[in-house]
């Protein structure tokens, strides 16, 4: 098996806070897993720490095979990495579409990177939207626009964090439809989930985060055998 990701003994630090305390899991290639856990639990500071986003980290995070853990954050993203984080990061000022330019491409492992003619039939919405400035957008477009623009990095390890969170049921669907296309395509996706009627049909495999470990893991054919566990840890 081709492992996308593989994280052993994960520590990071935010200042003098110790956050993760010794995180392991693998992720393999064209795989899709989602992170479950409450808040404050470790998932947005796992997927940061695979980013080099966070103050200080140990441990070993191989992406395909190469070690990343001392890698500055602009050489771990042309390992063919892209985050979408919860806040978005569009770029108010720009358009819709000068946003969708506006990164480089870093990853050359799927033909360097989605199309405009390819994101804008992946979502129509945004081709409609293409000249409005960011601020006009809604979230569910600036959603959109997120994720779409690091597609155009030809990135294929994609890093998303809550992109569900506080959307219409009619966008959460498209957003659905949309993972469930790029995993066709090949892409590995690692999501961080609150919302697990979202993530269940879409996942793999879940890992269950604590206190800034991994308490449990299964796959998606055990999910119904585990429904206790995650009543007792999540409260689904």
């Amino acid at each position: 098996m081709t492992h996308a990701l593989e994280i052993s003994d994960l520590q990071a630090w935010y200042g003098e806070s110790h956050v993760l305390h010794g995180v392991n899991l693998e992720v393999a290639q064209g795989e899709v897993v989602t992170l479950l856990g409450r808040n404050g639990s470790g998932r947005t500071t796992t997927l940061r720490a695979i980013l080099g986003l966070t103050g200080s980290r140990k441990g070993s995070i191989r992406i395909r095979g190469t070690e990343s853990i001392d890698l500055p954050t602009y050489k771990v993203a042309h390992l063919g990495v892209g985050y979408c984080p919860e806040e978005r990061g569009i770029f108010a000022g720009l358009s819709c579409e000068e946003n969708l330019l506006l990164p480089p491409v870093v990853g050359e492992t799927l033909g360097g990177g989605m199309s405009l003619a390819e994101i804008y039939e992946m979502f129509p919405n945004l081709l409609e939207r293409r000249h409005s400035p960011g601020t006009r957008l809604s979230g569910g477009e600036q959603q959109m626009l997120a994720v779409a623009r690091i597609l155009r990095t030809g990135a294929n390890l994609l890093l998303l964090d809550e992109i569900s969170e506080g959307l219409a049921p009619v966008i959460v669907q498209a957003l659905a439809r949309m993972i469930k296309t790029l995993k066709e395509k090949g892409y590995t996706i690692i999501m961080v989930e609150q919302n697990f009627r979202f993530a269940a049909p879409l996942a793999d495999r879940f890992y269950v985060m604590e206190h800034g470990q991994i308490v449990e893991q299964f796959s998606a054919a055990e999910l119904p055998a585990k429904q206790d566990v995650l009543n007792t840890l999540l409260g689904v």
